[in-house]
């Protein structure tokens, strides 16, 4: 056995019971040894080991290979090929946008954005005329900051079909005029279910595997070495094992959860179950589940506040509510039978009153199946109470949120429909780490910037990434670096369920690792937005050729 020992490194564990080291080797894939230098060889030594490589790090900093625990991958590789309309700060500038892209592409049949911020359109909701101003001559989707919402065109409506006589969707609202006309805005599973059905069968296998394929190129070159994706598809759950067959692996390991919206019919939303089981047993049978693993559902219980469909215990500023999309009755029966099969549920609550229904939903499948160990979640966490906290930790349910959602620079919509002191007191970290509740922290990429440094400068600081003359948001909520960088590979790991394979840099784990040229830890803040991956390792190796012209 031959083992690669590196030395000479500032090595963070993200191992509680040790979070510093000097050294480590790896060696068919795992880590075998961790601590000082004199500590691994003698690890070595007596593992009779001899033949070893040494690759001198002169003092860089390395740390487990990230996991990014809510994400979107075929959704993120296809919103690299997008146009971008984050950085948009008004309507003039998304038109102009959108009318350089046309320009730039004669032959494209549609074109897609994605990325737009509600304040950026100002005080009118967005419409078809607002796009058709501009392109007019073939179909407009413009998929929100937030991807809870869609605004298209009329030509995008009409080949969708969608009339006056189009029903709304269990969760979902199409935006009519007062004579019943769509007006260009598709709201939550109006947008999922008629924007992005529509797209997704317009997709051929082949264009999806290249979307994955830059999602996973993306990922690596910025040192995410693991991925949970939060709505996994049929479609792409068979284009990733296409790419196992044809390269005996994927270019990391990813986890996911089946998305499941409310059919108005139990027996249907069950069947749905029975398919997830079935699905997560076949991948373990045919040893694709190395890579591949469907590990839970995913719940969308509320919409966003920034379009006022998350569901609160208060009406909005202009005095609306809506209710969740999935109703505790709705929910506990589904929930209920995921729950007894084993599979993870990780619930999408951002309104203070879904995290409420999403705690009784939960609570309500362990009186049901009784006692045992899970390891349930609930997303985002944007606007909660701290009564429901403390019920998170009680239950053991895992918070997952991301600090690119609260960037001052997104916030100014969000604070302004909230308009009372619900604004000032939304991603509430601090309550999490008083109740001793498991978090994790991701991006949700593709709805905010996929980079994990960026993520973790706002995690330290509450400053803004997109526009470093802002005020920070509520800073003395912020992690420190050794918290905020276990959040990010041990507590990933951990929320995914798979902390014994990755997550640290321990032995007998998953060789996962990256090597930065900024040490987090002793650095300002400041420098993380100048930091780059020196190299990322996965399963001791680094990304590899993979495929005709492939990069894996």
């Amino acid at each position: 056995m031959t083992a690669q020992l590196y030395t000479d490194a500032a090595v963070f564990t993200a191992d509680r019971d040790r979070l510093a080291a000097e050294a480590f080797a790896v060696a068919d894939g795992v880590f075998v040894a961790v601590g000082t230098d004199a500590e691994v060889r003698a690890e070595l030594d007596r593992r009779g080991i001899r033949d070893i490589d040494e690759t001198r790090l002169d003092g860089a900093f390395v740390l487990p290979g990230i996991v990014d625990s809510h994400a979107h991958l075929a959704m993120f590789g296809e919103a690299l090929g997008k146009v971008a309309l984050r950085d948009c700060r008004s309507l003039a500038q998304i038109q102009e946008r959108l009318r350089d892209a046309r320009a730039a592409a004669p032959a494209a049949k549609r074109i897609l954005g994605v990325g737009w911020l509600f304040d950026a359109v100002g005080e009118a909701r967005p419409t078809a005329e607002m796009i058709d101003a501009v392109v007019s001559d073939l179909p407009v989707y413009l998929d929100a900051n937030d991807l809870h919402s869609c605004w298209v065109n009329q030509a995008a409506l009409a080949e969708m079909g969608i009339c006056a006589d189009t029903p709304d969707p269990i969760g979902g609202e199409i935006a009519r005029d007062a004579e019943g006309r769509a007006t260009g805005m598709l709201y939550e599973t109006a947008c999922t279910q008629y924007v992005w059905g529509f797209l997704a069968a317009q997709t051929t296998p082949d264009e999806l595997v290249v979307r994955l394929e830059r999602a996973f190129a993306g990922y690596l070159a910025d040192g995410v070495t693991t991925v949970t994706d939060m709505a996994l598809t049929a479609a792409e759950v068979a284009a990733m094992r296409g790419m196992i067959a044809r390269d005996g692996r994927l270019p990391f390991p990813v986890t996911g959860h089946m998305l499941i919206e409310p059919s108005g019919d139990t027996d249907t939303d069950l069947a749905l179950v029975a398919a997830t089981v079935r699905l997560r047993d076949e991948l373990a049978a045919s040893g694709d589940d190395e890579w591949l693993r469907v590990v839970g559902m995913k719940f969308i219980m509320d919409g966003v506040i920034d379009a006022c469909t998350a569901a609160m215990r208060a009406p909005y500023a202009d005095g609306s509510n809506c209710d969740p999309i999935w109703s505790y009755e709705a929910a506990c029966p589904v929930a209920a039978a995921a729950d007894a099969a084993g599979l993870q549920i990780a619930m999408h609550a951002i309104g203070d009153r879904t995290s409420e229904i999403a705690l009784d939903v939960l609570e309500y499948c362990i009186r049901r199946n009784g006692e045992r160990a899970r390891r349930h979640r609930v997303e985002h966490l944007e606007s909660v109470t701290e009564d429901t906290i403390a019920r998170m930790a009680r239950g053991g349910v895992v918070a997952s949120m991301q600090p690119v959602h609260c960037d001052p620079a997104v916030l100014s919509n969000w604070k302004a429909v909230l308009a009372d002191e619900r604004q000032e007191r939304g991603f509430p970290w601090q309550w999490l780490r008083a109740h001793g509740v498991a978090y994790a922290l991701s991006t949700d990429a593709p709805t905010a910037p996929h980079q994990p440094l960026p993520n973790l400068y706002i995690a330290l600081t509450g400053k803004s990434v997109l526009d470093p003359a802002l005020d920070a948001y509520h800073p003395e909520r912020a992690f420190t670096p050794e918290d905020a960088l276990i959040a990010v590979t041990q507590g990933g790991a951990y929320a995914g369920g798979f902390e014994a394979l990755r997550g640290r840099i321990a032995s007998g784990l998953e060789a996962n690792f990256v090597v930065l040229d900024t040490d987090p830890l002793t650095a300002d803040p400041e420098a993380l937005l100048a930091a780059s991956v020196r190299a990322v390792y996965v399963r001791g190796q680094l990304p590899r050729r993979s495929g005709p012209g492939r990069s894996s």
